[in-house]
């Protein structure tokens, strides 16, 4: 079936560079050790480079097609030894094992579907490596036998009983929801059932008519958009929740007789005991960095010139063309040929040589001492379809009763539901005002509602239905919103006069550059990138702001500017706010511009003063191409021969006066800020053609979901995390947020691990004090950081991947949000600790609040709410303290709508919005019951849940475009199935509504066979001076003459 081609991974998407083991087969010495493999069962390696080990189980498989068992020290090893054989081209299997192991908190689902996952795939097992680790091996399995049996097979065209089919989900254990985002989750949408089962990657959407399937497709559970059509797949009926409670284990998956080849020493003693490889065999590439220290350089191109001297084959890995690219050229330059070099595009970690075969295997690991991060291997498939974000408005639109919302014609009240009114069909949405009053809104009207952010946590008062205060909240903030954009506007003008530097377009160095890239970009980071060149390539001195989170790759922007100027002649300055990450910054431009001719320097604190006076002179001479420091380089002795571009990360984080003085340093350098406090979509898209920004939001792809666990206060789930942690060769964070009792703290912590390296940072210590723990702990020379919250968030430590934060019930969401955010910024899987005092998993009256501490643990809707009052505190530092006011008065959507319409108005583009345009049909109703006429509006049949339809009918509203109408027609069509008549002329009303718009009409309205149309509060005549008339007697007939009517006018 297509489900199990798709059991092992083969190759890297690239075939044509997959490696070729037919002459390395011929060889007599690896025929030898081929056939010496099978006089013994065990096997330990672990004495061979890594990437030797994943190259000689690699071509054993290539030749003889057996499976073979494969164990590692640990999860990192795993994914090592995963990462070579996918380069060789091999297939693979991992079953991971079960972590956490910790008392008292729950095992993490995603691990056990893992497992259950790697599971099924065995029972088809005949040839490849299951990689693993002792620990997995040791945990229990479900026996085969009972899997084969709680799987069903089901294609399009099957006929099944619906209703037994989800009655089998319930007592699988599976959880029906609204809308399937996990594993585990199904839910029922009319003739839409959607499954996301225990053993799978992505979630299948079932399409149906009555009991027949008619249609299979896989869906992002994020955008929750189908992107996969199939024609069969499987259906797991097991119950994750007994996966630890099996009787087997892998051993019952696997043949009798298997190789089985360790890559660590064993810890628990095997049947036989594992003999050791020949370990001379293959030798480890010299290590260290040969292109930064010119000694090394030498030497490495006089080993690689004695290599092909006595006809060595080399070969060398890189991650893309541009690499490879650059790589040649340096060599030719050298006066090395490179013909006789192969040159393969996969990203193996490290390489090793093979003296007795002539064989030497390179990476840009021993080239330019550049260590790329591995990939996340999950059956040696990537989740790129994961990797959007869910609009704003999908976050918002799950209105429980009690929520905070804005009418916007009255203002500030209270959500109470949504109700059928009595004697009709009528959907209202119930709002209530200040004194309890009541106000009743059309469900198809619900665009004049929006939930209320105000970015404080103070909950605001209620208007007054008919009160004054909403419309003098309103004419403020108009105000506000007016000068606000005359100011955005004002500056723009000014700096569109100054003339600046126009770089050059990229040259070929520039897109080498970028090309030996080793991760893939994500489209909000190729628009930033883009549009930063747009505005370097430009005379007007640029001024660009890129927001984004911490790790979504803003660096990355700055390091392409950097390079950029530096191409076009210029020096650089990379200004950061504290020394840790000036240095930090440093790091990341040495190892990026190492292949390239770039003198890059540091000036903060931890230089010394003769290197300090070296990097002044270099920066006043043009020796120096790039100064990364604090703000010591604003400093008036800090003189450039010719600088282009000046680069200031968390820009928000300097005072005021440091920035009016670089504001009138800087007036003609192109100025390039970098922000890490995220702003919202609705602010960036209204401030389009006043303010310079990008806005980077989607994650980075290949990262795993940080496991947020909740827990009580115990020292054994302490003692536990940090050990699991420190044994994988991670770094912890403990954060304890009273100053007065950290030493004891501390103290515990010594006690449950004494052999551990502890280092204490709060805010009461000298400022360079911090700066060297927190230096100490990114060099890796500390293994738990015990600290208060002052600990910056702008560090990027991906080796540090658990934090443990102790009285989390005394910190905001949002607060949590950030804290958690310090971890999970690499390949490894983060966790994150969240203890509460025993206390509160005892009483009665706080379980509400740990249910929903739980319901957040998962970056649910809860933590998105609490990124936006985040984002809401961006926008404040973004627009300054006395507009954050009128968004606390108003609410942030308004505010944004507010700001928009001024800006467009001042620009001379102003047009009717969509929420100013009526259409009203009198052949056309909302509601059923309605006689004769045609219906317009979404039927219970088609969305059952009312949630879905307050949502669809906001969706519809605030549609801007014909195009994205229609993506709304897809989306539904996806997640609901064909739609009836009623939403079909629902659609049309949108789209004259859009249309109408577009042309500045503000009314559009049927009377009979009149046709009112009405802009700037005048009706529209026909040049006889009457209304246009409706002659045809079908109501899609009318729709279409409204349309050609609206194109006239």
């Amino acid at each position: 079936m297509q489900e199990n081609k798709e059991n092992f991974c083969s190759g890297l998407g690239n075939k044509e560079m997959t490696f070729s083991f037919e002459k390395w087969l011929d060889h007599p010495l690896l025929k030898q050790h081929h056939q010496h493999l099978f006089e013994q069962s065990n096997w330990r390696i672990d004495s061979l480079p890594i990437s030797a080990q994943s190259f000689l189980l690699a071509s054993f498989l290539h030749e003889y097609h057996t499976p073979l068992l494969l164990i590692a020290e640990n999860i990192k090893k795993t994914n090592e030894l995963a990462l070579g054989l996918e380069c060789w081209g091999q297939p693979y299997l991992i079953l991971p094992e079960i972590e956490p192991a910790s008392t008292g908190v729950l095992v993490d689902p995603t691990l056990l579907a893992e497992r259950l996952r790697t599971a099924y795939r065995l029972l088809d097992f005949s040839s490849g490596a299951i990689i693993t680790t002792e620990q997995a091996i040791a945990e229990a399995l479900p026996s085969p036998g009972l899997l084969k049996e709680k799987r069903q097979p089901i294609r399009v065209g099957d006929t099944l009983d619906r209703s037994i089919l989800m009655e089998k989900l319930i007592d699988a254990g599976y959880e029906r929801v609204d809308t399937v985002d996990c594993r585990g989750q199904f839910t029922v949408r009319g003739a839409i059932i959607d499954i996301f089962c225990w053993d799978s990657l992505y979630p299948l959407r079932t399409e149906w008519e009555g009991n027949r399937i008619v249609s299979l497709r896989h869906f992002n559970p994020i955008t929750q958009r189908s992107f996969k059509p199939i024609a069969e797949s499987f259906v797991c009926f097991f119950n994750i929740e007994e996966i630890e409670k099996g009787k087997s284990s892998l051993y019952d998956y696997l043949p009798k007789t298997i190789l089985t080849f360790w890559s660590t020493a064993p810890i628990i003693p095997a049947p036989d005991v594992p003999i050791h490889f020949e370990s001379h065999l293959f030798l480890e590439s010299p290590k260290g960095d040969w292109f930064h220290q010119e000694r090394r350089w030498q030497l490495f191109l006089t080993e690689l010139g004695r290599w092909i001297e006595k006809k060595w084959e080399v070969i060398i890995f890189v991650n893309n063309e541009g690499e490879e690219s650059r790589l040649k050229e340096i060599l030719n330059n050298q006066g090395i040929s490179t013909e006789k070099i192969l040159f393969y595009r996969s990203p193996l970690l490290k390489g090793f040589s093979w003296p007795a075969a002539k064989l030497a295997i390179l990476t840009d690991a021993e080239i330019f001492g550049r260590y790329q991060n591995q990939k996340i291997l999950l059956h040696g498939q990537e989740n790129k379809d994961y990797q959007q974000k869910p609009s704003s408005s999908d976050i918002f639109e799950q209105w429980k009763e009690g929520d905070i919302v804005v009418h916007l014609q009255h203002g500030i009240c209270k959500f109470m539901g949504i109700k059928t009114m009595d004697g009709t069909n009528s959907e209202m949405v119930e709002l209530e005002f200040d004194q309890k009053a009541k106000l009743y809104v059309p469900i198809d009207q619900a665009y004049l509602i929006s939930r209320y952010i105000g970015g404080t946590k103070k909950l605001p008062k209620l208007d007054s239905l008919g009160g004054t205060r909403w419309i003098r909240a309103k004419n403020a903030a108009q105000k506000a919103v007016t000068d606000l954009a005359e100011r955005f506007l004002k500056i723009n003008a000014e700096r569109e006069v100054l003339e600046g530097f126009a770089f050059p377009k990229d040259d070929h160095w520039q897109r080498e550059f970028e090309e030996a890239f080793i991760y893939e970009e994500t489209p909000d980071q190729l628009k930033a990138i883009e549009e930063t060149k747009q505005d370097m390539e430009s005379k007007k001195p640029m001024d660009r702001l890129i927001c984004g989170d911490v790790g979504f790759g803003k660096t990355e922007v700055a390091i392409r500017a950097i390079f950029k100027a530096i191409m076009g002649g210029k020096q650089a300055v990379f200004l950061a706010p504290t020394t840790v990450l000036a240095k930090q910054h440093f790091n990341t431009l040495t190892e990026r511009f190492a292949d390239y001719p770039i003198r890059t320097a540091l000036l903060c604190r931890f230089v010394k003063n003769s290197e300090e006076k070296e990097t002044l002179c270099g920066l006043k001479n043009g020796t120096i191409d790039v100064v990364v420091g604090t703000h010591r380089l604003l400093s008036t002795d800090v003189e450039f021969k010719n600088l282009g571009l000046i680069v200031i990360d968390e820009e928000q984080r300097f005072g005021v006066l440091q920035k009016e003085k670089w504001k009138e340093r800087f007036r003609l350098i192109d100025v390039l800020l970098l922000s890490a406090t995220p702003i919202p979509r609705t602010l960036y898209l209204a401030m389009a053609g006043a303010r310079d920004m990008s806005l980077i939001e989607t994650p980075p792809p290949n990262r795993y979901p940080i496991e947020t666990i909740v827990g009580p206060y115990d020292e054994r789930i302490i003692r536990q995390a940090i050990e699991r942690e420190l044994n994988r060769g991670g770094q912890v964070y403990f954060l304890h947020n009273r100053i007065k009792t950290i030493e004891k703290v501390a103290s515990r912590i010594k006690a449950l691990l004494p052999s551990i390296k502890l280092d204490i940072g709060h805010g009461r210590m000298k400022k360079h004090e911090l700066e060297e723990v927190m230096e100490r702990f990114i060099e890796g020379k500390t293994d738990v950081l015990l600290a208060t919250s002052i600990i910056e968030n702008g560090l990027d430590i991906p080796n540090a991947n658990t934090i443990i934060i102790d009285r989390a019930d005394l910190f905001g969401l949002a607060d949590l949000y950030q804290l958690r955010g310090r971890v999970g910024r690499s390949n490894q899987k983060a966790y994150a600790y969240l203890l509460l005092p025993r206390d509160l998993f005892i009483q009665t009256d706080a379980k509400k609040r740990i249910r929903a501490m739980q319901e957040h643990s998962q970056l649910g809707a809860g933590f998105q709410i609490a990124l936006r009052d985040l984002e809401i505190r961006g926008a404040g530092n973004l627009l300054g303290t006395s507009q954050s006011g009128h968004i606390s008065s108003i609410g942030f959507e308004l505010y944004c709508k507010l700001l928009k319409k001024a800006i467009r108005k001042i620009q001379g583009k102003e047009t009717s919005s969509l929420n100013e345009c009526r259409v009203s049909l009198d052949f056309l109703i909302p509601e059923p019951g309605g006689g004769r006429h045609a219906l317009a509006y979404i039927p219970f049949s088609y969305m059952e849940k009312r949630q879905d339809r307050l949502h669809a009918y906001r969706q519809l509203a605030e549609a801007l475009s014909l195009q994205e109408l229609e993506e709304i027609k897809l989306s539904w069509k996806d997640r609901f199935g064909t739609w009836p008549e009623p939403v079909e002329y629902l659609f049309s009303i949108v789209e004259i509504r859009i249309i109408a718009a577009s042309r500045g009409i503000e009314r559009v309205e049927t009377e009979g066979e009149k046709l009112k149309l009405m802009r700037n509060n005048e009706f529209l005549f026909t040049k006889q001076g009457k209304y246009p008339r409706l002659i045809e007697a079908e109501p899609k007939d009318k729709i279409l003459q409204i349309k050609k009517w609206l194109e006239t006018f």
